[in-house]
């Protein structure tokens, strides 16, 4: 993967992004990232249920078979969201982003090869390509950093997407009716989240943004905090609430139902409050590719 740079521009090419891609996919399957390794090891260290201590010893083992053999940590291979982050100063072809893209998630699945798990939502043909109409899902942002542009990778399999609920609160609801929500969200969710999992919260915004929010939310890294204060004292909060549940290690009960509750918020309309939750199982996967002047790094 090669970068091309002038004094005062960051040129990436369509190729080196399709090549990106496609290692990516690949590597957010098969490598958890070291703070949910770290996650485990915390909960594993306070939980006081036997089953439960059971339970989190072998999803540790189970990432250590998988990593040691290069095996896929879930067989789950999701639906592809790339999330870029282009800085100031970067030359890049808007299109041919998005076609190298998908280009490098189909030859993933093709070449590695993944099982597709991505089908018409109405024939439920599958083209084995992992990709489809508005599939991969991609998400452009862009930042003060110079001369940077970020990829990310996020595998989202369906047995924690289908835990996404959302509602339209009114103001008169409160910070209880949220608090209310996502907790009864949690408990809704169950073991069919495969908990421990990093439930994501989107407070304000319009229906959609709010949903997205919970999803970027629910992809942070552990150990990371809401940039609003008020957010970040939700975190805290929630993260209490739902690990009282006692829903636990895949649902089968103890302390650890969540690594962390995360909350990200947006201003919103004077007459309505929507909240959204979005989890991410314990297999949170994802993986990243930062170009730079100075080269490519490749991390998490």
């Amino acid at each position: 993967m090669s970068v091309i740079t002038t004094p005062d521009k960051l040129r990436v090419t369509p190729d080196a992004i399709e090549e990106a891609a496609k290692l990516l996919y690949i590597r957010a399957l098969k490598i958890l990232p070291d703070d949910i390794k770290q996650g485990f090891f915390r909960l594993d260290s306070t939980e006081t249920d036997g089953l439960a201590k059971s339970v989190l010893a072998t999803m540790i083992e189970n990432i250590a078979v998988a990593e040691r053999t290069e095996n896929l940590l879930c067989q789950d291979t999701g639906i592809p969201i790339f999330n870029v982050q282009i800085g100031r100063d970067v030359e890049v072809d808007g299109w041919a982003l998005k076609q190298a893209i998908a280009r490098g998630t189909e030859r993933a699945t093709r070449e590695h090869p993944l099982r597709s798990s991505v089908v018409h939502p109405i024939t439920r043909v599958n083209a084995h390509t992992s990709c489809g109409a508005h599939v991969p899902v991609i998400h452009v942002d862009f930042v003060e950093t110079p001369r940077t542009l970020r990829l990310e990778m996020i595998p989202k399999g369906s047995g924690s997407e289908n835990g996404s609920f959302l509602q339209m609160l009114i103001p008169a609801d409160g910070l209880s009716g949220v608090k209310r929500f996502v907790v009864d969200a949690a408990i809704k969710a169950g073991g069919k989240v495969c908990p421990p999992t990093i439930l994501g919260v989107g407070v304000g915004g319009t229906s959609d943004l709010c949903m997205h929010l919970a999803k970027v939310a629910a992809t942070r890294p552990l150990g990371s905090v809401c940039a609003d204060a008020e957010g970040a004292k939700l975190e805290v909060e929630l993260s209490e609430a739902v690990n009282s549940l006692g829903i636990g290690p895949q649902g089968l009960g103890g302390d650890s139902t969540a690594f962390a509750v995360h909350v990200e918020v947006a201003a919103t309309h004077i007459t309505m409050n929507p909240v959204a939750v979005n989890v991410q199982c314990h297999s949170a996967r994802r993986a990243s590719a930062t170009f730079t002047p100075e080269g490519v790094v490749v991390g998490f």
